[in-house]
């Protein structure tokens, strides 16, 4: 243990954390398989947290109350060092509250709580946005694990296939220039199934803005390592890699999106946002099982 990185055991499941964006950096089983990327040259990250955008804004700019401030990407979390409240065996709480350097790109007051525990089956991770200041507080919040893919290195990429707990025939939506698109595409999942390849993230991401389900598993048909994700409070859903082609997969539950195309308006008017009252809380969690079959 240090003060940048904390790991928690629980039965033969190992996860690391870090201080720096509260991000989850590996998660390893019994036998010593890594689930989660490691943020190799294709990608340098692990599994970062998206607040208080998810997403883009368009000119990367968030208007407030006649002010204009750079908001980049996905937001400043993923950036920022949390605190760590609690270390313990299994779990670890850390902490992330508005200061002068958040104010100066978003003009609000927070507290973004990050705990993760685990057990001998899986992990979970519970995410805590409380509005600490005197008017409405419009975010968004999403997470961004990526796992390996293929999970084992002999088993083809194209073997991998997403389960969804049901059909999800809803269209889903599709960036320009990292801008939702106006226009809905027919969805690729096949009933429950998403077949996954390279080419289905030629166009980037998948966006579900309507997913039903509220759980999937990531496996290869003819057995291996597996992956269950499940999610509560989150409302859509993201899937990603890299559009050249890397061996990494992001299953990403978000509550937001990306500003629509033409969309310029009030920050606090963009479609996806939470608004939490001054003294409330958002809660919003997901949760991670992995296996062999």
């Amino acid at each position: 243990m240090t003060d940048d990185t904390h790991t928690i055991r629980s039965g033969g499941l190992a996860a690391t954390i870090k201080a720096h964006g509260a991000e989850l950096c590996s998660l390893k089983d019994g036998s010593g398989t890594e689930f989660l990327w490691q943020a190799g040259p294709a990608w340098p990250r692990h599994a970062p947290l998206l607040f208080p955008i998810v997403g883009r804004l368009a000119n990367d700019e968030l208007r407030h109350r006649g002010r204009t401030y750079r908001m980049t990407q996905h937001g400043f979390a993923r950036d920022s060092r949390f605190a760590w409240r609690a270390r313990e065996e299994n779990r670890c709480t850390l902490v992330l509250e508005d200061s002068a350097a958040t104010r100066a790109l978003y003009p609000f007051a927070f507290r973004l709580t990050a705990a993760y525990a685990l057990d001998d089956v899986g992990l979970d991770l519970s995410l805590t946005i409380a509005n600490t200041g005197n008017e409405i507080l419009p975010a968004s919040l999403g997470g961004h694990p990526a796992f390996n893919w293929p999970l084992e290195p002999e088993t083809a990429k194209e073997s991998y296939a997403l389960t969804f707990a049901g059909a999800e025939p809803s269209p889903v939506r599709r960036l320009d220039g990292g801008l939702l698109r106006a226009a809905a595409e027919p969805s690729p999942v096949k009933g429950a199934a998403l077949s996954l390849s390279e080419s289905l993230f030629a166009d980037d991401a998948i966006i579900f803005d309507r997913v039903e389900s509220n759980s999937l598993r990531y496996a290869a048909g003819q057995g291996g390592p597996w992956l269950e994700m499940s999610w509560r409070g989150f409302r859509e859903l993201g899937v990603w890699s890299k559009p050249s082609g890397a061996p990494f997969l992001c299953i990403e539950p978000w509550r937001g999106y990306a500003s629509p195309a033409g969309f310029d308006g009030e920050f606090s008017d963009k479609p996806g946002l939470m608004h939490i009252a001054p003294g409330a809380e958002e809660r919003l969690s997901y949760r991670i099982e992995v296996g062999l079959s």
